[in-house]
């Protein structure tokens, strides 16, 4: 990797940690924006969907406009807005001002990341290519295990208040950093379009997505209101209509948002699902994890964040480990993740149950959570390696969006529903065996993208 490739990939990949801590992180701080500016439940909601939403609206449009307009100005522009949102969001004097700043904060992470993918897709080939992504996963399964500890550190340092306050601002001179080093570090190619001609973003195409993204994804974010399920089915139509768009604007000869060709590339459509289902299940076991050590066993934030940090320490190696690999052993190595996986999430839930009955500590829980971990990171990295593998360049951006909506949209569906069945069988069956039956339900996710996985790879055989 030259001292080219090497600055690119930094400047890349330090704020796109920023962005996803900003996911995980506030489920820890919650409680103390509660206790220290009064917000209400509903409040408090939208700290996260607010962010969440808009960060999962905007990845295929944005990655579109980073190929049309170039990489370079998308990522400083995502920048720009998600650092003025986190330096408001840290000063926020009410909830009003929080949520407000927290979809600013949303807007420009959905602007930056795609630009990440499209990045390293355009400057990186072959094996340089799959250590590039091996960083890149390493950084995604980092952000979600290490968010909860990062957040406990901060509270039991500085306080309730400014310890919620700090898990923003900190975001503000990383920003100032990356934008500095972009303008310095990122090659001439980062900053133009890769044709020629006139600009086509389908701007009719967007809207739709947007839409429909939108609709998808808000039901399970506020889904304590049954009325917002309405919605859903709203969203798969406009899902149906965006489709029916894109297929008519090809015809006429225009450049849609996302070539649907690509679907029918089987590692970018088999990689997609196979994440997507991946991401369903796995995301959620932090969100449970955190809740049943505080909750059912009364840890510290602190303390339940430290659980999990192994795991996000053997992902960033892993992740480094599968990206010189990927090529080698192809989608056999995701399967071989996705294995591991099941067997960390079963020993978790074994050690639940072993709580109840044997009084077996719950710290236990530490070396299979670490196996989860560590698996994921030879999951992510491949399989964004692959699934991109055979897509064209100058789709790298809206592809790579596809893929990371395709992520949002199962962390959302994956928690809300994960969440709500943790919640609504406690009182029943007890912290310990509501915990192994939700355990249960993530493992049957991940089989199925395992199932993909197995798929994928029996269909390259017989294509070879």
């Amino acid at each position: 990797m030259t001292l080219e490739q090497r600055r690119l990939l930094g400047v890349a990949l330090v704020p796109l940690l920023s962005a996803l801590l900003s996911v995980s992180i506030v489920n820890v701080v919650l409680p103390s924006v509660q206790s220290t500016i009064g917000a209400t439940n509903s409040a408090l909601q939208w700290v996260l969907a607010g962010y969440t939403l808009a960060f999962g609206v905007l990845l295929v449009p944005a990655g579109r406009a980073g190929d049309v307009y170039g990489r370079g100005r998308l990522f400083i522009a995502g920048l720009v807005l998600f650092g003025a949102g986190s330096l408001v969001a840290g000063l926020a004097p009410n909830t009003l001002v929080l949520n407000l700043a927290r979809v600013g904060m949303g807007l420009g992470s959905g602007l930056l990341n795609p630009q990440t993918v499209g990045l390293i897709q355009q400057f990186f080939t072959g094996k340089q290519r799959g250590v590039a992504f091996g960083l890149f996963g390493a950084t995604v399964g980092v952000s979600v295990a290490i968010g909860p500890v990062l957040g406990g550190v901060l509270i039991a340092l500085l306080g309730p208040e400014w310890g919620w306050r700090s898990s923003f601002l900190v975001n503000v001179p990383i920003v100032v950093f990356a934008i500095i080093l972009a303008f310095l570090w990122f090659p001439q190619g980062a900053w133009r379009a890769l044709k020629s001609g006139v600009p086509d973003i389908d701007p009719v195409g967007t809207i739709i997505f947007t839409l429909a993204i939108l609709f998808v994804m808000l039901p399970f974010l506020q889904h304590e209101s049954g009325l917002a399920y309405l919605l859903l089915p709203v969203g798969l139509m406009m899902f149906a209509a965006w489709a029916l768009w894109e297929r008519h604007y090809t015809k006429r000869g225009r450049q849609p948002m996302v070539d649907l060709a690509l679907f029918r590339t089987p590692s970018f459509a088999n990689g997609t699902l196979l994440i997507t289902l991946q991401f369903t299940g796995v995301t959620s076991v932090w969100v449970i994890v955190a809740v049943f050590l505080q909750q059912g066993h009364d840890f510290t934030a602190f303390e339940a964040g430290m659980i999990g940090l192994p795991a996000a320490v053997l992902s960033i190696f892993t992740s480094r480990w599968s990206g010189t690999r990927v090529f080698t052993y192809g989608r056999k190595l995701v399967v071989m993740g996705i294995v591991v996986v099941l067997v960390g999430l079963i020993g978790t839930a074994s050690v639940a149950l072993l709580n109840r009955s044997f009084d077996v500590s719950v710290w236990w829980m530490m070396i299979p959570l670490t196996f989860v971990g560590g698996a994921q990171g030879v999951v992510i990295s491949p399989n964004q390696t692959l699934s991109l593998n055979d897509v064209p360049v100058a789709y790298a951006g809206s592809a790579g969006g596809v893929i990371q909506a395709g992520q949002r949209l199962g962390t959302a569906v994956g928690i809300a529903s994960i969440t709500g069945v943790f919640f609504g069988f406690e009182q029943a069956v007890g912290w310990d065996g509501t915990f192994a039956l939700s355990f249960a339900i993530i493992s049957v996710i991940v089989a199925l993208a395992g199932c993909v996985g197995v798929y994928d790879m029996v269909k390259g055989r017989r294509t070879r």
